[in-house]
């Protein structure tokens, strides 16, 4: 069955990229709904803006999305890989500013907020999108692919000249809680002097030691260290969850990423819905529904990583 949350749940913090303050709130919606962000410090154009694939335009380091009316929400993919991640099909994100807080850098906060408060099954199928054909985007020495299996799965490669990352490979089956236990607390990361850089570009404002991975060489700046060895990687996999949950349902299939980011994963899901032979919607029979990510997510996945 479709869910939702039993009820609203809000946040505050900063955006990543803005360094301005921003409040959000998340609330259920009914089945057949989907994912729609409304800015609610707009009133002069339309403030709704889908959560979806075709929606998204170009920006450096984060997912944007932008409605016909020029109205926009970035940095929208760690929440929407929470949304993915803990089987939540339907809600309504109000947001009074054009950036999602980036509150710890990872996707734990959400996660951990929505568990909280539980979720509500509606009266409504779940759907799912199958991969029947192998669909594949490159760019340089950057590639990503779907290609047939019977649940998402995500296989990630990296690799960095910094010694503390260099190169790490990561692959998940994300059934029944994946996401929550392996991934949801990885936090972005970037190397000190991109931080430099971007903040003498304006970007980057909201950044800190408290909400990303910085490294510098064989150093790892953020006070802890990392959450894991290959926290790196995890978070790439916890990205491109967050991207791919702008296809509009949840894929089976598998996810193949090689070097690849937000603007690649975007491409391979215009490529892929270019191509109506290369996948097919699904009504989920309950052997289906089981393995789809976030069903059956509870507290004990979260106490993983709390």
């Amino acid at each position: 069955m479709q869910t939702t949350l039993k009820s609203q749940v809000g946040f505050a913090g900063i955006g990543l990229h803005t360094g301005r303050p921003v409040r959000m709130m998340v609330r259920p919606a009914s089945a057949e709904y989907g994912v729609w962000f409304r800015r609610t410090d707009v009133s002069d154009a339309d403030p709704l803006i889908a959560a979806r694939w075709d929606v998204v335009s170009p920006a450096r380091l984060c997912t944007r999305l932008v409605n016909d009316a020029g109205v926009s929400v970035s940095t929208v993919e760690h929440l929407m890989a929470a949304l993915a991640g803990c089987g939540i099909h339907n809600a309504l994100i109000e947001i009074d500013g054009p950036e999602v807080p980036i509150l710890d850098g990872s996707a734990a906060p959400f996660v951990s907020a929505f568990i909280a408060r539980g979720l509500q099954e509606l009266d409504a199928p779940n759907r799912a999108i199958e991969i029947l054909d192998t669909v594949e985007v490159r760019e340089g020495d950057a590639w990503a692919r779907l290609s047939p299996a019977r649940t998402l799965e995500i296989d990630f490669h990296i690799d960095f000249t910094d010694p503390v990352i260099g190169v790490q490979n990561k692959r998940l089956n994300m059934a029944n809680g994946a996401f929550v236990r392996e991934l949801c607390d990885s936090r972005t990361f970037c190397r000190q002097s991109d931080v430099d850089a971007m903040r003498a570009n304006g970007l980057a404002l909201g950044g800190s030691l408290l909400n990303a991975v910085v490294v510098d060489g064989d150093r790892i700046l953020s006070p802890g260290g990392l959450r894991h060895a290959d926290e790196a990687v995890r978070h790439k996999m916890l990205d491109a969850l967050g991207d791919l949950a702008l296809a509009g349902a949840p894929i089976l299939g598998r996810y193949t990423g090689h070097r690849a980011g937000h603007a690649m994963t975007n491409a391979l899901l215009r490529a892929l819905f270019a191509r109506p032979e290369a996948f097919r919607m699904v009504t989920c029979d309950a052997r289906l529904a089981r393995n789809l990510p976030g069903v059956g997510v509870s507290r004990t996945d979260l106490r993983a990583v709390a």
